[in-house]
């Protein structure tokens, strides 16, 4: 990285975080660097055994850290909302939409929506305007960051088919999940900044980073040549996690970060993005569909 390494991040003592996907990958180097620093984390999972596990070894990698495990499903509704719900703390000061699923084989969530659609992006819009009035009662310091991929080149969601139902392509499915958060975090900035509010929302993408994500779909489908090329891949090719998280948590951190910016690898340069995400048509549309799927509105203040 060009500048700034997780040795950068500024004391978060005081502060509660919630990590999305944080049992492996760059969700689990997220929530341990977090934790390490002094916040407290919620690990948002979907497998227990897997969350309680992840949370033990942050504790052992990161003596005295302030880590407790959550159950969150994000392909199914009934469970952001649970979550949320159940939330123990009055306020948020870090909100980290990191889980995402990837090329997955045709699925559907609980709720029968497109798996990567639902997961990547559904469930983290659901969960955020949930959580929004304890970001809120933060104030100055509280972050939304949404971390995308580099592959929403790929495409942009089509408003007239957002889960695909007419032509299911896995990777096009993907890139447009990943483009769907950029659309995401341009209208939430753009709201929260129309109200006056101190919360901030960022985005960050890890670049090619070694993570079981590449190889689940191969799994689901058994076929183990591509499994083998994905692993070979992450060996000889791609950054590690540690790396891979840096961008996010930057994003989450710095105290240069601005309303609606996005970061990739060799931040604190910003991260390019496809003109299609910064398209306010596309992404106040994209809002309308994701309140009238989720059943979740958002509450917004008069400007301060």
């Amino acid at each position: 990285m060009d500048g700034w390494s997780a040795s950068d991040i500024p004391d978060q003592s005081g502060r509660t975080a919630v990590v999305t996907g944080a049992n492996s990958g760059i969700g689990y180097v997220t929530a341990r660097e977090l934790a390490r620093r002094g916040a407290r984390v919620v690990l948002a999972c979907r497998d227990a055994t897997r969350g309680k596990t992840a949370e033990e070894r942050i504790r052992a990698e990161a003596p005295g850290a302030d880590v407790l495990f959550a159950p969150l499903d994000l392909a199914d509704l009934a469970s952001v909302r649970a979550f949320a719900a159940e939330f123990p703390d009055r306020r948020l000061d870090l909100l980290i939409n990191n889980a995402g699923v990837m090329a997955l084989p045709e699925r559907k969530t609980v709720d029968g929506f497109e798996m990567q659609f639902g997961t990547n992006h559904l469930g983290h819009f659901a969960l955020t305007g949930l959580l929004l009035p304890r970001l809120r009662a933060a104030g100055r310091g509280a972050r939304v960051v949404s971390v995308s991929s580099w592959l929403h080149f790929l495409g942009t969601v089509d408003p007239r088919d957002p889960n695909m139902e007419h032509r299911y392509r896995r990777w096009a499915a993907y890139g447009r999940s990943k483009s769907a958060n950029l659309l995401f975090v341009h209208e939430l900035s753009r709201r929260l900044a129309a109200e006056g509010s101190p919360v901030l929302a960022a985005a960050a993408h890890p670049g090619y980073a070694a993570t079981n994500l590449q190889t689940k779909g191969a799994l689901m489908e058994e076929r183990a040549w591509l499994e083998r090329l994905f692993e070979l891949l992450n060996r000889t090719v791609a950054r590690s996690a540690e790396a891979g998280a840096v961008p996010t948590l930057y994003a989450a951190t710095a105290p240069e970060v601005g309303q609606g910016d996005f970061f990739g690898p060799g931040v604190p340069k910003k991260s390019p993005r496809a003109p299609w995400t910064r398209d306010s048509r596309a992404a106040a549309g994209l809002w309308e569909t994701s309140e009238r799927l989720t059943g979740v509105t958002y509450a917004w203040s008069p400007p301060r």
